[in-house]
């Protein structure tokens, strides 16, 4: 005991001998140290509330119109509903695409096809295919983006395709410009193939996979003078962008994300101020199509992905990591920017509600251009397809959506302005 006593005095001794200050700077630091742990906390749980009001709400100067009037759109849950739904068939849809055509590639679960979204606090009017070719009459509605866009613009093809009789309805592909015509209505429901919206070296619309993506961030024009005197436009760009390096000649590569995204939307967003016609034009953007190429990220199992899921996610809130919420801010960001100069562009918040939908990509159910090898057939998970998505399925509802707002907005009224006739 006495020998323990010693060290004691002889630790207090040590502690007496150091130089003045010496335990205030080492207190100091603790302080330091325990107060930087509880900023990382705050901050962790701060980022994670964040991502989550991202995916629910286009927030800020972009918030819903919709959400405005009583209702949010975005918010609510997936019920299944196998009476109404699906809103049409497979293989009725004449010019279906063999990349989305699950059910005819073997899928036999097709449940993915009856579900309905169901908003917190009104109901989703369903979608007439006679009322929206009325209002695209003598018009033109174009999708411009990448292959989620282009997913979106089959489904809605097939959903207007119900009610044209075969004579009156046609398909015309020129390079980029695929160009569907209900002729009855003199309408077209276009897609523009523009991955990056700007100028790249993944424009062609056969040849656009490159080991070396490349982006001139300050050019537009080539692809921008196709929809000029579109009467509808809605926009995407997400999936594609990956690094590029420092400027060139106008070529940017190896510039971080998501600066990147962010000056090539300033680039589409100068166009449309000096193009676009305000008091004629409807101007629309799609949020960010998630992915579920990790299972581990909705309680499955972890190293698996969407191959062999049958139901969404019930969770109501989830959020994956299938998109980024910074790129998603910097949308917001820049429409918020373009609302306050007078130029309205509608976000359609898709992202949260299609998180949710882990079974409704394609997998291994649809046509594969490149040869499926032995050793991925025997581990089937590696070749599927967990980006875009089946048909009937998760588009059709982006399109009830984007439907709701057409139907209820007059193109010389501002888009935070919506009657609430079906809000109730």
């Amino acid at each position: 005991m006495a020998k323990r006593g010693e060290n004691t005095v002889k630790k207090h001794q040590v502690m007496q001998v150091l130089p003045a200050g010496a335990w205030s700077i080492k207190s100091s630091f603790r302080s330091l140290v325990a107060l930087l742990f509880a900023f990382l906390v705050v901050a962790a749980l701060y980022l994670r509330q964040s991502n989550e009001r991202v995916f629910q709400h286009a927030n800020g100067s972009t918030h819903d119109a919709i959400s405005s009037g009583g209702c949010n759109l975005f918010s609510g849950k997936w019920v299944y509903d196998n009476k109404s739904y699906p809103l049409y068939k497979e293989r009725e849809c004449t010019f279906m695409s063999d990349q989305l055509a699950c059910e005819k590639f073997g899928r036999k679960d097709l449940n993915y096809q009856f579900w309905r979204w169901q908003p917190h606090q009104c109901d989703l009017p369903r979608f007439n295919a006679t009322a929206l070719l009325e209002r695209l009459r003598n018009k033109r509605l174009v999708f411009v983006g990448d292959s989620l866009n282009r997913n979106q613009w089959i489904s809605m093809i097939c959903l207007v395709g119900s009610a044209i009789p075969p004579a009156f309805k046609s398909m015309h592909n020129n390079g980029s410009i695929n160009v569907f015509k209900a002729m009855e209505y003199n309408a077209t429901i276009e897609f523009y193939w523009s991955p990056l919206l700007v100028e790249s070296n993944s424009d062609d619309p056969v040849n656009h996979r490159v080991p070396d993506r490349i982006v001139r961030v300050e050019a537009i024009e080539k692809h921008a003078r196709h929809w000029t005197d579109a009467d509808i436009l809605i926009f995407n760009t997400y999936l594609w962008w990956g690094s590029f390096e420092s400027p060139e000649d106008g070529i940017y590569k190896t510039v971080k994300l998501p600066r990147v995204y962010e000056m090539a939307l300033q680039t589409w967003a100068r166009w449309l101020e000096v193009h676009v016609n305000r008091n004629k034009t409807l101007l629309f953007f799609m949020s960010m199509s998630p992915t579920h190429e990790m299972a581990d990220k909705w309680g499955g199992v972890s190293g698996e992905n969407c191959y062999g899921e049958t139901e969404p996610v019930m969770k109501e809130g989830y959020v994956g990591d299938g998109v980024s919420p910074r790129m998603m801010r910097a949308v917001e960001s820049v429409l918020g920017g373009l609302k306050t100069r007078g130029l309205n562009v509608q976000m359609i918040n898709i992202t949260q509600l299609s998180d949710y939908r882990k079974e409704g990509h394609p997998s291994i159910y649809r046509k594969h251009w490149e040869t499926i090898t032995q050793q991925q057939l025997s581990n089937p998970k590696t070749f599927s397809d967990c980006i875009h998505w089946c048909l009937p399925g998760v588009p059709d509802l982006w399109n009830q959506i984007l439907y709701a707002y057409i139907l209820q907005l007059n193109p010389i009224t501002e888009l935070n302005h919506v009657t609430e006739r079906w809000l109730t």
